[in-house]
């Protein structure tokens, strides 16, 4: 009987399916024994077998490293000696930045249908690197890329994906030559253009979109920045712009789509940018934290990180990337910590947002950790780990949004209940001050008798003040009055003395002179006998008064009188000058007679020992009130005359020196300095003060310097001191020629 149709093709599709079994374990194990022998015949290396399988396994355990630090190898002798290889243990080598050149040995074994196979190496940030294979024990060139390298230098667009150029059953030993100024991670696979382009693809999509999470954000909370104007959203808007710029370096597309044609600029970008996002994500958790209030101590630590970062992009600009890795691992490493550590005490301070930053920071650090993981080879190498690190940061930066929003609700109900309760507060004072204002105005009433009870005390008690003010400027002036007299009468007495000494001898010499002209009129009367007798007499006279002696004696005398007599006009017009009582008005007068009178008076008041120079050399007629400004001459001058006097040990020759000089802005210069005691800061700084002197108590008043100080200060002047102890005093008064008033 005939078996059903049915049955039969079961049958076949059985033996098909055994053949097509036997054929496929027959093909594996030809490659293989194929791979086997190739690898004994090629220095034993192991060999990639790729097969459609095996689009998605890295190849990092096929790899073989030579890191060349003093470049002693090139294309034409790096095949001379293969042993110098190492095989890497690891799916994913990792290399820090080195200096020199890294070379990579693999061999590929095409075990699939496909035509051509791609080494697709899933790293961005590789500065030059080249794919050779060997050919004939020669190493051509297949493809040269790298983001240090133009765009039009670079053998295909699309970086980091190298065709094999590997027929199917074919086995290829490729090298690689990287050049790097950025750490390495090295994922390869290696696969056919369906999986390559489906990697690309997803890898676009991904990337796009966590950059339009953070786009959509970044815009977001520019607008609540410019509606509410909280600086949170402020820094927060600046921590996610470079956020998303340190993504976009990271991943490359900043060297594809910002700087192409500036391919030094990324030697630096990725380090600068991801700097910046971890200065600008540490000033942004200071201010939103509030970490200031809650713990200043940890500011001191933050400070310590935001100073590492700059250190870090310092010696990257500098040439220095090796450093400047080292370096932000250390900075990252802490801040991270920190954050984490911050955000935890001060949400147990009951502050609520920072929660929200503890988990959205705790999300981020965990896409960090896998990827850290991964590149270690604990977790594999698949599509979540490799863009764990987009996940996290995305979630870092929708939670620290929620904790913004959730921050200025929370500001927001406190303000209202704020301003509820401020309501209450107000409705409550308003009927307060109704209560009140009965009392108060009352109060107020009281309080205006005792003003005006107390004002009243108050007008009484300063024309007192006044009035003793009036009788203390006037003891101080009689005081230098008093001083005054008694110079000038010592002056005037000695001329006075001295013109009454010589009366007394005049009027006996004018007595002989007269008795010798009564003899001789006695001849004109008598008789001519007698007149030689008579001019005997005469001559016998004059002989015995020696007339020549008493005619040059009376000359003498007389000149005695006279100079007495100008001696005191002199000091009569001193006087005049100085007092100038008739000169209260403002008007133009001479300072260096004023001066020169001031010094006639203090005359008798100078010991012997003391000279007074005087250099005068500035034009002197100025608009002043004299009779003021002889006195302010007075007292200084006195005082330089008293500091001499007070010296313990005195020179030969002590000195005062009066000098005069214009200066600029129509002004003119007084400097009267002396050789006294001098004086110290504290006294310096006093000497104008009322009531203040070091004198003793009754001596002076301490009113003369303050009284100089306010006449200056009439004058629109200034005045200075100049001193040092034992050293002497120097006061320079500076007038204008103008008065202001005029």
């Amino acid at each position: 009987m005939p078996l059903p149709l049915k049955t039969i093709q079961f049958f076949l599709m059985n033996e098909i399916r055994s053949i097509t079994k036997t054929l496929k374990v027959v093909l594996i194990t030809f490659a293989f024994i194929n791979c086997s022998l190739y690898s004994y015949a090629f220095n034993k290396n192991k060999i990639f077998v790729a097969t459609t399988a095996s689009n998605s396994t890295p190849i990092g355990k096929y790899l073989y490293l030579l890191v060349d630090k003093e470049s002693r190898f090139n294309e034409s002798n790096i095949t001379n000696d293969d042993t110098a290889f190492k095989l890497q243990k690891k799916d994913i080598p990792k290399m820090d930045v080195k200096d020199g050149t890294s070379w990579l040995n693999f061999s590929v074994l095409n075990a699939t249908q496909h035509q051509d196979l791609f080494l697709d190496i899933q790293y961005s940030n590789i500065s030059e690197i080249s794919l050779y294979r060997k050919i004939d024990n020669k190493l051509v060139l297949i493809q040269r890329a790298g983001n240090s390298i133009k765009p039009e230098l670079q053998a295909q667009k699309r970086a980091f994906a190298f065709r094999l150029r590997l027929p199917p059953s074919d086995t290829g030993i490729y090298y690689l030559k990287i050049k790097s100024y950025h750490p390495l991670f090295l994922p390869m696979f290696i696969k056919d253009t369906t999986s390559l382009d489906e990697s690309i693809n997803s890898g676009n999509l991904i990337f796009g979109l966590y950059f339009g999470i953070i786009l959509s954000l970044l815009l977001y909370n520019i607008f609540l920045l410019i509606s509410t104007k909280d600086l949170s959203y402020l820094f927060y808007v600046i921590y996610l712009f470079f956020l998303g710029f340190a993504q976009v370096t990271v991943s490359g597309y900043g060297y594809t789509y910002f700087w192409p044609s500036h391919p030094d600029v990324n030697r630096y970008m990725l380090l600068l940018t991801s700097c910046t996002a971890g200065i600008t994500g540490i000033l942004f958790a200071i201010f939103f934290l509030r970490i200031a209030y809650y713990y200043k101590t940890f500011v001191f630590l933050f400070s310590i990180v935001i100073f590492l970062f700059f250190v870090a992009i310092i010696a990257t600009i500098s040439g220095n990337n090796q450093l400047g890795y080292k370096v932000i691992d250390y900075a990252q490493l802490a801040g991270g910590v920190l954050l984490i550590l911050i955000s935890f005490l001060i949400g147990r301070k009951g502050y609520k947002p920072a929660y929200f930053y503890l988990i959205a920071w705790t999300a981020f650090l965990a896409g960090v950790i896998v990827i850290s993981l991964r590149n270690i080879g604990i977790v594999p190498y698949t599509t979540f780990s490799t863009y764990v690190l987009y996940l996290g940061s995305a979630i870092e930066a929708i939670f620290l949004s929620t904790a913004l929003a959730d921050r200025i609700n929370s500001l927001r109900k406190e303000k209202q209940e704020s301003q509820v309760y401020a309501l209450k507060i107000s409705r409550e004072n308003e009927t307060l001050i109704k209560e009140q204002n009965v009392v108060l105005e009352q109060k107020v009433t009281e309080r205006t008798n005792e003003l005006v009870s107390t004002n009243m005390q108050l007008n009484h008690t300063l024309a007192e003040l006044k009035d003793a003010q009036t009788q203390l400027v006037e003891a101080e002036k009689m005081a230098s009055l008093g001083q005054l007299t008694a110079g000038i009468a010592h002056e005037i007495n000695n001329p006075i003395n001295f013109v009454k000494s010589n009366i007394k001898p005049l009027n006996l010499d004018i007595d002989d002179v007269f008795e010798v002209v009564a003899m001789y009129r006695k001849l004109h009367n008598a008789n001519k006998e007698i007149i030689p007798s008579l001019l005997q007499e005469v001559d016998r006279k004059q002989e015995e008064i020696d007339m020549e002696f008493v005619k040059k004696e009376i000359r003498q005398l007389i000149k005695g009188i006279e100079e007495g007599a100008e001696r005191t006009a002199e000091i009569v017009r001193g006087l005049r000058t100085f007092s100038r009582l008739d000169e209260g008005e403002l008007k133009v007068a001479n300072v260096h007679e004023g001066l020169n009178s001031t010094l006639v008076l203090l005359r008798n008041s100078m010991p012997g020992y003391l000279r007074v120079e005087k250099q005068f050399n500035a034009k002197g007629d100025i608009e002043c009130f004299p009779g003021k400004l002889n006195q302010v001459f007075m007292n200084i001058i006195n005082n330089a005359i008293q500091a001499i006097d007070e010296k313990q040990v005195k020179q030969e020759q002590e000195w005062i020196l009066i000098s005069t000089v214009d200066v600029p802005g129509n002004k003119m210069q007084v400097r009267i300095k002396d050789s006294g005691i001098g004086m110290n800061e504290q006294v310096k700084h006093k000497i104008f003060e009322p009531f203040f002197t070091t004198k003793s108590v009754g001596v002076g008043t301490g009113l003369g310097m303050a009284i100089v100080f306010k006449i200056i200060e009439e004058h629109h002047g200034k005045i200075e001191v100049e001193s040092e102890p034992g050293k002497g005093a120097e006061f320079i008064l500076t007038l204008p020629y103008i008065h202001p008033v005029t």
